[in-house]
């Protein structure tokens, strides 16, 4: 007589509860991933060309890279330089270039390819109307003014910004290097506030507590709970330096200056990072800072001033010796 094995039938909500956990399952990299060039969207100036949108996902969370442009970074047709970066920060860093083209540019496309840890990903930008976007949709992308939908941001006019001095300079290594750049936004919107739960902030953005100031240490104040998994800034005028091309990890700025890409882990000193609060500007809107280089080389430095829903960028480039 033949034996029959017993079979555990397990109850429906549990096989969709273990369904549904592996397709939720995230896993995070410090190293070993790829790059995914980003085309960000387009939208039409007033002379009929348009302005494409790029930037970039680096999926590791500590791994950064310096790609030269070629084989490896390159923007075709027209390329491989095209404005791109060669320093890729960790994480998400939108909106980050753009390339303007010409009214009849039509069906054709830009492909942005990049490869990284043997890992080869591309972005192909085109006119598609699907990928039509405006001011307000910018700001919704990068989680600005406390992730806010409100039309008043389709309006919204960017920063001005003006890095005073020559765009390219010469240093010797360990030569500081003055940086001063006035940044101001022009129609205060979205305008400055503190989100719930937030206090005002030091000079480098970080949350302080009611002892702040007497002497005592600060107690941080944790911020309110998101009501949205999306990452999200707060509004108000701010300015950063970062690299844009050249190795990083060979650049020390003073004072340390907050992240421009979106880094949304606590006490990470980035708009993104809860408890985060902008502080507010320096007198006159000018925003003085170094820069001190540890090897030779080429170096592109870009100064990002953001009212917290749109970017605007200057560079300078630094020719570094021995």
């Amino acid at each position: 007589m033949r034996r029959l094995t017993p079979v555990v039938i397990l109850p429906i909500f549990t096989l969709l509860a273990v369904v549904a956990l592996t397709a939720q399952t995230r896993y995070s990299y410090s190293s070993g991933q790829s790059i995914s060039p980003a085309y960000e969207g387009w939208w039409e100036n007033d002379d009929g060309s348009f302005t494409m949108f790029f930037g970039y996902m680096n999926t590791n969370w500590a791994q950064e890279f310096d790609i030269p442009v070629g084989a490896a970074n390159n923007i075709d047709p027209g390329g491989p330089d095209q404005g791109q970066p060669t320093h890729f920060y960790p994480r998400r860093n939108p909106f980050l270039f753009t390339i303007r083209v010409p009214k009849d540019f039509g069906k054709k496309e830009l492909i942005w390819t990049i490869t990284a840890n043997g890992q080869t990903e591309r972005a192909y930008a085109s006119l598609n109307k699907d990928y039509a976007i405006d001011k307000q949709v910018i700001s919704t992308e990068i989680g600005g003014d406390l992730g806010s939908l409100r039309d008043a941001l389709r309006t919204n006019i960017p920063p001005e910004l003006n890095v005073e001095g020559d765009k390219e300079r010469r240093v010797r290594v360990g030569e500081p290097l003055s940086l001063v750049a006035v940044a101001r936004d022009p129609d205060n919107l979205p305008e400055r506030r503190v989100q719930r739960g937030q206090a005002p902030s030091g000079g480098r953005g970080r949350s302080e507590g009611d002892n702040a100031g007497r002497g005592q240490q600060a107690t941080p104040r944790l911020p309110a709970p998101s009501s949205s998994l999306a990452a999200r800034s707060g509004p108000g005028l701010r300015f950063s330096w970062m690299v844009y091309r050249g190795k990083a990890s060979a650049v020390t700025f003073t004072p340390d200056q907050m992240k421009t890409w979106m880094d949304t882990r606590p006490y990470a000193n980035s708009p993104w990072s809860p408890p985060y609060v902008i502080p507010e500007p320096p007198p006159g809107n000018k925003w003085i800072a170094s820069a001190t280089f540890e090897e030779p080389g080429t170096y592109v430095l870009r100064g990002v001033a953001s009212d917290g829903s749109l970017f605007t960028y200057d560079n300078v480039t630094v020719n570094v010796s021995r």
